[in-house]
C-alpha cells in the first residue's frame, strides 16, 4: 500500500496511530542548507517535534534512520545533528549505531578556504525499544577469501583466546561496515537534495522485512517510495512542498507495476 501525504509532517504524522510504523527512512532539513523553494521552515522546535512523532508512530522494536549534516556558520559546525541524536535519546530511543554516508565527493555548500571538504554525513539508526529486525548486507569482499581462520583475538583482560571460527574458510564476502559509500545524485529529479536510490534501498532492507511499513516523512522526491516499491514494503510519505509532492508523485506512481488485465 502507497499512502502519499501533502501537508505539514506534523500534522500529517498526528494522523498515524501509535505504533504503525516499522522503519523510517528519512533525511530531515540541514539547518538552513537549502531554501527548497522558499518553503522551509525548520528550527530546533520543529525537529524536537518531528522526532517525538517519529518516536509516537514507531513500534516497538522499530528502527528510524535519519540521514543529517550540519551548516558551518561563522567557521564553526552547528552541530544540531548531535544535538538532534541526544535529543532522540532524551525522549526514548536508542542511539544503535552512528553511521556514515560517505558520498565521495564534495557537495556541500560553502567555501573550502579554512578547512578540509566535507564528504560525509551522519546516518544516525534509532531504535525503539530492542531491535527487531536486522538483516545485514554481506558485500564487503574478504582479503583473506578462501584461506583457513587461524589465530587468537585478545580479551579483555589482556589474554588470548582462540578465534571462534578458526579451522573454517574464510568466505568471500563479509558483512558490511557501517560507513556507506554511495555518489549523491545532485540535481537529479528537479529536488535540491536528493539521496541515492541505492541507500535508501539498502537501509530498507536492513532494517525490515517484505510488507513492512515505511515512513518518509520529508519526502521529497520520493526516493524513499521509490525503494519500498522495489523491495515490496508498504510506504507512508508526507511533502510540504506542492512541487516536490506532485514530482515525488509521478516518481512512485511510474515506479509500480502495471496492473494485469483480468481475464
Amino acid at each position: 500500500m502507497i499512502t502519499l501525504l501533502h501537508g505539514d509532517c506534523l500534522e500529517k504524522m498526528a494522523e498515524i496511530p501509535d505504533g504503525s510504523v516499522d522503519l523510517t527512512v528519512t533525511s530531515p532539513p540541514y539547518d538552513n542548507l537549502r531554501t527548497y523553494e522558499g518553503t522551509l521552515d525548520w528550527n530546533e522546535g520543529i525537529w524536537k517535534q518531528a522526532l517525538e512523532q517519529l518516536y509516537r508512530v514507531t513500534k516497538q522494536g522499530g528502527v528510524v534512520v535519519w540521514v543529517v549534516g550540519d551548516a558551518t556558520i561563522k567557521g564553526s559546525e552547528t552541530g544540531t545533528s548531535f544535538k538532534q541524536a541526544l535529543y532522540a535519546k532524551e525522549i526514548g530511543f536508542n542511539l544503535h549505531d552512528t553511521m556514515i554516508w560517505n558520498k565521495g565527493k564534495f557537495s556541500a555548500v560553502g567555501a573550502l578556504k579554512t578547512r578540509y571538504a566535507p564528504v560525509f554525513e551522519y546516518m544516525f539508526i534509532f531504535t525503539k525499544s530492542n531491535i527487531e529486525t536486522f538483516n545485514p548486507i554481506k558485500d564487503r569482499k574478504n582479503k583473506t577469501a578462501g584461506q583457513i581462520v587461524n589465530g587468537r583475538i585478545r580479551q579483555k583482560d589482556g589474554t588470548m583466546k582462540p578465534k571462534a571460527t578458526i579451522g573454517k574458510v574464510t568466505a568471500m564476502h563479509g558483512q558490511r561496515f557501517n560507513i556507506w559509500e554511495n555518489a549523491p545524485k545532485q540535481g537529479k529529479n528537479k529536488h535540491p537534495a536528493p539521496f541515492p536510490e541505492q541507500l535508501a534501498t539498502d537501509h530498507i532492507l536492513s532494517w525490515s522485512n517484505k510488507g513492512d511499513t515505511v515512513l518518509d516523512p520529508f519526502m521529497g522526491s520520493g526516493t524513499t517510495g521509490v525503494a519500498c516499491i522495489n523491495t515490496n514494503r508498504n510506504f507512508i510519505g508526507i511533502e510540504k512542498n506542492l512541487s516536490y509532492f506532485n514530482l515525488a508523485t509521478d516518481r512512485i506512481h511510474a515506479s509500480q507495476p502495471p496492473l494485469l488485465p483480468h481475464i
